[in-house]
């Protein structure tokens, strides 16, 4: 497909992503208390804009965690008692009263859900993998067949920045074949930071074979340069040719940057969008590099100041993980991030040190090297991001229902082995460690056996890692500290996996008819029974955190994009970023 004529971009496609956004927008502003619809005279339910001229009707059901599960078949829109189109876009702006949007911000999220809709286009528009095909993928195919993005933002595949030549290029469904460009950073003006037993030698050794190598060098000595003063750093191409070269062009300049040129490896996209896949060697670390566009709330860069203790981090939750029983008897892992690299010499740093101005610029040159899944498979193993779990093919098929078909086993046995590879460790880390991850699809690896998950991975360590506690902490890990009361403490399972994973996942098999949300909840209640049963000494843990206490409090993702749709949360302090609206009845509270 050429980038000059949009071929993806037509009514047909329009029409069918308007639906599913439109529906997707009245359910989670639903879910978040941002919209109350009401019961139709008919039956059936119906939602009006705030001067009373749109209305929106359709038939849904509403499921535990107050999640709604609207037909998309049928919504219908109305003006002024007209039928018209559905139009996201439309929807926010009709809707704009009770969504909170800032009026200078308003644009700015109307971008992102064109750039949404563009996507969504060229997904619905290109012919994609099946359910049935993805059951016996590989890891990188499943990666790459993912169309959805966030179950629970509406703008979740924003990608400002990017023209559509550089959506084709670099976006992890074309799976296009990307080189990373490497860049010498003056060492003196930078730092790498280097997991326990890792060395430079062994770090640059292990991502870039001897003739690429020499020919880095060979390049700075034809600059009259030495080797010996420069590190290496991988870089997205695109942030080199529409940032680095233009925004550092003094550094380039003064040989404090030196373009090296592409890497001899091919990578793929994965769906975090500035994390890379090494298909050429897929024993090699991945790459995580900075990514100037906007994405779902944030600009996608990454701070050299983070990354300097982000392998130190990795280590201690590494090695808290690896001595526990528990979690190895999950098979519950961490890919760690070995290194990281960052450069400071720039004039946004300087302005930074002198005047204490913060601005994005400091986050347009920095990169991680993070563990790779799969040099540890066993045979007869298969990967796949828990994202697939969620993911339903252009039919409307899940892929949870096929790989359930696929195991023989029935659903309520799949989930409870599904739930033992990541609900039991998430749940053992809170009460054990006070150890909270950011455990969303995207940050799971799972590893299945005959389609059935037996273990996972969790990644994405670094920023998002937190300790809740007062347990000594090494120096370089003491920023992952954060003090909470315990009801928050406790959010780390009830919002982060029972709202923003268990929730989908339990809608998807009730209303495809595979398992009823009651027996799923139960499942689930049954599987911190069982952790409890296991761990009398962990009780006094448990009654503090009180996992199935009656209700907890309702924290909200897309208020925060809606909020400040440049940057949701802090990330220096998320826990008061959040923004809650009332309770939720927690699933699981009448099976205490």
């Amino acid at each position: 497909m050429s980038f000059l004529d949009a071929p993806h971009l037509d009514p047909t496609s329009l029409a069918a992503v308007q639906r599913h956004l439109v529906t997707k927008a009245i359910s989670e502003f639903a879910h978040e208390r941002l919209l109350a619809p009401r019961p139709a005279d008919a039956p059936g339910w119906t939602l009006e804009s705030p001067d009373g001229r749109a209305r929106y009707a359709f038939d849904a059901e509403r499921l535990p965690l107050d999640h709604w599960a609207i037909d998309a078949d049928t919504l219908t829109r109305t003006v002024d008692g007209e039928p018209a189109e559905l139009d996201v876009q439309a929807f926010v702006i009709e809707l704009a009263p009770l969504l909170g949007i800032p009026d200078q911000l308003l644009p700015v999220y109307l971008e992102e859900l064109a750039a949404t809709i563009q996507s969504s286009a060229w997904k619905w528009a290109t012919p994609q993998p099946t359910v049935h095909d993805l059951v016996g993928a590989g890891y990188q195919e499943i990666e790459a067949a993912m169309t959805e993005g966030h179950p629970a933002f509406v703008a979740n595949n924003g990608r400002v920045g990017y023209a559509l030549d550089d959506y084709l290029a670099y976006a992890p469904e074309t799976r296009s074949r990307v080189r990373l460009v490497w860049l010498a950073v003056r060492r003196s003006l930078s730092r790498l930071s280097l997991g326990a037993g890792l060395t430079e030698e062994d770090l640059y050794a292990g991502e870039l074979d001897a003739a690429a190598r020499a020919g880095f060098d060979d390049r700075l000595r034809g600059l009259g340069l030495d080797p010996g003063d420069y590190l290496l750093m991988p870089l997205h191409p695109w942030q080199w040719t529409a940032k680095v070269a233009v925004t550092f062009a003094p550094d380039v300049a003064r040989r404090d940057l030196v373009p090296l040129g592409e890497g001899p490896d091919d990578y793929q996209a994965q769906q975090s969008i500035r994390t890379f896949f090494n298909v050429s060697s897929p024993h090699r670390h991945y790459v995580k590099t900075a990514l100037a566009i906007q994405n779902m709330g944030f600009l996608r860069g990454l701070s050299p100041a983070y990354m300097g203790p982000t392998p130190a981090i990795n280590d201690y939750v590494h090695d808290v993980v690896a001595d526990d029983p528990t979690l190895a008897g999950c098979g519950f892992t961490v890919l760690r991030e070995r290194a990281a690299i960052g450069y400071t010499g720039d004039v946004f740093h300087a302005l930074a040190a002198s005047h204490g101005v913060r601005s994005p610029q400091q986050k347009m040159l920095a990169a991680l090297w993070r563990e790779n899944p799969v040099p540890r498979l066993a045979d007869g193993e298969q990967l796949a991001t828990m994202a697939a779990l969620l993911h339903r093919d252009a039919a409307g098929r899940s892929l949870v229902a096929a790989l359930i078909e696929a195991s023989g086993r029935s659903p309520r046995s799949w989930l409870a082995s599904y739930l033992h590879a990541y609900v039991r460790p998430i749940v053992h880390c809170l009460l054990a460690h006070d150890l909270a991850f950011m455990p969303h699809g995207e940050n799971l690896v799972l590893v299945l056996r005959d389609h059935v998950p037996v273990r996972a991975f969790m990644k994405d360590i670094g920023e998002e890692v937190a300790v809740m506690g007062d347990r000594p902490l090494p120096p370089d890990v003491a920023r992952v500290r954060i003090e909470v009361t315990d009801a928050v403490k406790a959010l780390a399972l009830h919002t982060d996996v029972f709202d923003g994973v268990l929730r989908h996942l339990a809608a998807i098999l009730h209303v495809d008819g595979v398992l009823p949300v009651e027996e799923f909840w139960a499942e689930v209640a049954a599987c911190l029974r069982r952790h409890a049963d296991d761990h009398p000494h962990l009780a006094a843990a448990g009654a503090s955190y009180d996992l199935f206490r009656e209700e907890f409090d309702h924290s909200c993702l897309n208020r925060l994009q809606l909020r400040n749709t440049l940057q949701m949360v802090d990330l220096t302090d998320q826990a008061e970023s959040l923004m809650y609206a009332g309770v939720l009845t927690n699933p699981i509270a009448a099976y205490r």
